[in-house]
């Protein structure tokens, strides 16, 4: 049986069993605790010893901040493995965590597959990766249904282990009628949005000289927070064509349902450039961010 001992705080019920259930699934020996906030995994960590700490960036009455912080304070903990969880990129607050001595981050949305990867490098680097994948099962599906939108929004899909033995003849039955995809968003200004993943469509839903509000199509691989990107920007009768550098500072579903079709990205620019700077200063006098943006309209 695996001695790594794992420590899972955020405020989110749902998250933490989600959380827990994706690493219990694919490491069956692991030892689990939770805790709803930073004080308590505080008291927590003055009581046991963990090996990795996977916690949340806001929570009431003590941050994920203010828990690195004084963990890196404590002898026995500042070389423990300490990864944030965060909704948000923004880069100040991310160098906060850097400088507060932060092992690694992940960003939500976030895929089960990412979470365990996450995890996996972490506890390499400390020599405990060898015993969290003792007693690994082979093969799995996502504990998340490999859709973090889902565990976000509490939606729980069942986990699914695979056997040798073959699976059991399906029954004949009358199709289901097939679900009518969502709609796709409209508006009046459109762009491409390049990631290291692959570049996507994109549909700007504001625009200001600070950033973009962006709607993209959900894909096999979710875009995750602090990505850098480039959005490409192609509007006007002489089809002018802007190239802006910048980061992912949020992503959340935007219908409110578990299965959104469609991602609402906020893409913060860091060119200081004047040229562009003067070409989104254009695009915002023509109205570019000044429609609302209904699906279907």
């Amino acid at each position: 049986m695996s001695k790594v001992s794992v420590l899972v705080v955020d405020d989110a019920p749902f998250i933490r069993d989600l959380v827990k259930k994706g690493l219990r699934n694919a490491f069956p020996g692991v030892q689990l605790e939770d805790a709803v906030n930073g004080r308590k995994a505080q008291l927590l960590l003055t009581r046991e010893v963990f090996d990795l700490v996977l916690c949340d960036w806001e929570m009431p009455e003590m941050s994920g901040l203010e828990l690195l912080t004084w963990c890196r304070q404590q002898d026995n903990l500042k070389t423990m493995p300490f990864i944030m969880v965060t909704s948000r990129g923004d880069k100040e607050n991310v160098i906060q965590a850097i400088q507060a001595g932060v092992s690694d981050f992940i960003g939500k949305p976030f895929t089960n597959e990412q979470l365990l990867t996450k995890v996996k490098k972490a506890l390499h680097k400390v020599g405990k990766l060898e015993a969290l994948m003792t007693g690994a099962p082979a093969r799995m599906t996502s504990a998340f249904g490999n859709d973090s939108l889902g565990a976000l929004t509490g939606n729980r899909p069942e986990v699914v282990t695979t056997s040798a033995s073959p699976a059991p003849a399906q029954p004949s039955i009358r199709p289901a009628a097939p679900v009518a995809p969502s709609p796709e968003p409209k508006g009046r200004g459109q762009g491409q949005l390049r990631l290291p993943s692959g570049t996507q469509p994109c549909v700007i839903k504001a625009l200001t000289l600070k950033e973009a509000l962006l709607l993209v199509r959900r894909g096999d691989i979710l875009p995750q927070i602090l990505e850098t990107a480039v959005l490409d920007l192609e509007q006007g009768e002489n089809a002018e064509v802007a190239r802006l550098n910048g980061y992912l500072h949020a992503i959340a579903a935007f219908e409110q349902k578990p299965d959104s079709d469609w991602l609402q990205v906020t893409f913060r620019f860091v060119d200081q450039d004047a040229q562009k700077m003067d070409y989104l200063s254009r695009l915002i006098a023509r109205g570019t961010a000044q429609k609302h943006f209904i699906p279907g309209a």
